[in-house]
């Protein structure tokens, strides 16, 4: 069996880390997790370190891209990440989160009795919905209603937007300004992913489903939050344990949960690029064929039945 080797380098915590190995169509996969608590200096010194040591890395904590509609924009800071790395490809999850997280809301809609109650008949809140373009149309296509938290989790501006069509609007007017502000303001790294500090509370208990970046929900997360579904990835036995004890009912990951721990799209993504080689880096259409050839389906956990 032909063996591969990815690494995420992330700027979350290192409390976080992980090495699992995992069978992928023929091939054993080294997954590892590597976090740098925020430090955006050591992040891109052990990128350099990986260059050409290891078949992808993934980036972690951060997005290189964000996207509104078909338009793509480069988060600045990202982009300093990623030339670290001169000839191992750099991802980092935003192909998956454009197909793999699609999907994954698909099954859900066809699959009722996966949740407390039909997709269909629920109300989300998406945290961010201008890293997760894929999953916002999705959702906006099959629950009732939509609430995107855009302003509110990554700008803290109070202002729901309760539309695709809002968000669309005022992604493009702030994507472009957005991107060159200091990553540390828009989105918890380092320690800051371990901080709770409830906010927003009202917006969390309307809203049947919660989707989105984890580390956005856990750090507002309320101190109840009985009955809800929480949709994301990312999420370690210790998460899963706070969520049960919360309230939530149930939990569903888009990423395979590997030897108790589901990994990010990046980590994922750069599995698969292992597998295609680095032309593949981006490959929508190799994405789906290999999530097809893996029968995939999102993980789904009752957190209040102990499943």
């Amino acid at each position: 069996m032909e063996k591969r080797r990815v690494v995420s380098v992330s700027l979350g915590s290192c409390r976080r880390d992980k090495l699992a190995t995992a069978e992928l169509l023929g091939y054993e996969i080294t997954l590892e997790r590597r976090g740098t608590d925020g430090d955006m200096k050591r992040a891109a010194e052990l990128i350099s370190q990986l260059d050409g040591q290891v078949d992808a890395i993934g980036l972690g904590g951060i997005d290189l891209y964000i996207w509104i509609g078909r338009h793509r924009y480069t988060i600045r800071d990202a982009l300093k990440l990623a030339r670290a790395a001169q000839r191992t490809p750099v991802v980092d999850g935003s192909g998956l989160k454009h197909t793999l997280e699609r999907e994954a809301v698909g099954w859900l809609a066809a699959h009722p009795e996966a949740l407390p109650k039909p997709l269909g008949e629920m109300s989300a809140l998406l945290v961010s919905g201008a890293d997760r373009w894929g999953m916002a149309e999705a959702l906006s296509q099959h629950c009732r209603a939509v609430t995107f938290g855009d302003l509110m989790f990554t700008l803290g501006i109070p202002i729901p937007l309760r539309s695709l069509t809002a968000l669309y609007r005022v992604g493009r007017v702030l994507a472009p300004i957005v991107v060159r502000l200091p990553f540390s303001m828009l989105y918890p790294t380092g320690k800051k992913q371990q901080e709770i500090t409830p906010k927003y509370t009202s917006h969390f208990m309307a809203a049947d489903l919660i989707a989105g970046d984890f580390h956005y929900i856990r750090k507002y997360l309320p101190d109840r939050l009985p009955g809800k579904v929480i949709l994301t990835n990312t999420t370690t036995e210790g998460d899963r344990r706070l969520l049960a004890e919360r309230g939530v009912s149930t939990l569903v990951t888009t990423t395979p949960v590997i030897d108790g721990r589901s990994f990010g799209t990046n980590l994922l993504e750069a599995a698969f690029v292992a597998i295609g080689g680095p032309e593949k880096a981006g490959d929508l259409a190799f994405y789906r064929k290999l999530m097809s050839e893996l029968n995939y389906a999102p993980s789904v956990q009752r957190l209040d039945h102990g499943g």
